[in-house]
């Protein structure tokens, strides 16, 4: 914060900025009029996507603090955590954050396992269905704390695009890989492209005709993953660097007894000829209607958010911030994510689109010293000398150097 305030210019003291850190601020609204205004293109296909981060924190006090696993560091780590809901361009092949909202431990006991205390033991249930219970619909799930949370988290992003942007898939990691999660992304009236678990019980529809006696039945054979139907082989590729390698991909609608509704699923195997041994990628759809090509396109699109945490914590701050307190803390994360919007909007110039966020710093820490060193020298100097001095000082520190003036 005493950073910002020591860039900004007049009326942005270290009270001003601190001030406005306090501040409850719409970022919903702020991020998607700037990309509403400058990123988004008519006739653009666009999902919506999400994903969680997590940014070390030492101390006691910092609201949320908590201990979160970290994939960088593969450990659980005390940290804090945020959830991401990004609108992606599937043309561009670019995510912008349009929703940052930090998670708390309450909210994520949900989808947490907890160790039973040995002192406590569970009463067991007798041998089969309890008198008087019956069969519960799989759609009507109750959902846990951290789904209703992320459901809130999506619903207010549809809130704020609205109509502008027809929005129909959402993409998710294999966090979601479950029927709780389908319906809740159901309920906001969009389908889920995700991953299941390699070793996942699908099933493939009974087609023998009713025998009369009992409800029909409705699973037929397990899947074997060591040996899948030809019919369903949708592609075949040998890997043109490593020949030992080839890729096999099949499309299947299939059932799951935990899942409400048939699945479209994608099998994609990579086998080392030389060994025998089989790599196994199961992709799926709430959409029965899209292809394979598609669905691997879609999920594969899911890793810009990453990009996003890459940037937000690299270049503008969000692993550095010091704010203990609930509301400072969101600021920052979602200031942080906001600035990755402002660094995709500003190389949308012509005179920026070759320079990275390190340019752009560069370019801008450049014009700040040479409009300081000039307010320090007798005013004889002339447009042409500005500009000059401008450009020469702005290269200074970039990868990528625009072009100085002659």
């Amino acid at each position: 914060m005493l950073g910002l305030s020591r860039w900004s210019e007049k009326g942005g003291s270290y009270r001003t900025i601190t001030r406005f850190f306090h501040t409850d601020i719409d970022w919903e609204s702020i991020n998607w009029f700037f990309i509403k205004k400058h990123l988004v293109k008519k006739g653009s296909i666009y999902l919506l996507g999400g994903d969680e981060v997590v940014v070390s924190k030492s101390g006691k006090e910092s609201y949320g603090l908590s201990k979160f696993y970290s994939s960088l560091q593969n450990q659980v780590i005390k940290s804090l955590a945020f959830l991401n809901i990004s609108i992606i361009d599937v043309n561009l092949r670019k995510a912008y954050p349009i929703v940052t909202k930090q998670i708390v431990r309450e909210n994520k006991e949900g989808c947490v396992k907890t160790k039973e205390s040995k002192t406590t033991k569970s009463k067991k249930r007798g041998v089969g269905r309890p008198r008087g219970s019956g069969n519960k619909s799989k759609k009507d799930v109750e959902l846990s704390p951290y789904l209703k949370f992320v459901q809130e988290a999506i619903q207010g992003a549809l809130k704020k695009i609205d109509k502008h942007v027809d929005i129909v898939y959402f993409v998710y990691d294999g966090a979601f890989g479950n029927n709780q999660a389908l319906q809740m992304v159901k309920r906001c009236g969009l389908d889920i492209i995700s991953k299941l678990q390699r070793n996942s019980a699908l099933c493939f529809s009974n087609n023998e005709p009713y025998k009369g006696k009992g409800a029909p039945c409705k699973y037929g054979d397990a899947i074997d993953y060591d040996n899948l139907p030809d019919r369903y082989l949708k592609s075949t590729e040998v890997d043109e660097c490593n020949k030992d390698i080839t890729t096999k991909i099949y499309q299947m609608e299939m059932l799951h007894r935990k899942f409400a509704d048939k699945l479209n699923i994608v099998i994609i195997q990579k086998i080392n000829n030389s060994t025998g041994k089989i790599a196994r990628v199961t992709l799926f759809s709430s959409s029965l209607s899209l292809d394979y090509k598609t669905i691997i396109d879609y999920y594969s699109l899911r890793f810009q958010i990453e990009f996003i945490f890459r940037d937000a914590k690299q270049y503008w701050g969000m692993e550095d911030f010091q704010n203990v307190k609930q509301t400072p803390i969101n600021n920052w994360a979602n200031l942080s994510s906001f600035m990755v919007n402002m660094s995709h909007g500003l190389r949308k110039n012509n005179e920026m689109k070759d320079m990275s966020v390190l340019d752009l710093k560069a370019h801008y820490h450049g014009i700040k010293y040479v409009t300081e060193v000039f307010k320090l020298l007798p005013n004889f100097a002339n447009e042409y000398l500005i500009k000059m001095v401008t450009s020469r000082i702005t290269n200074i520190g970039a990868i990528n150097p625009s072009l100085e003036v002659a």
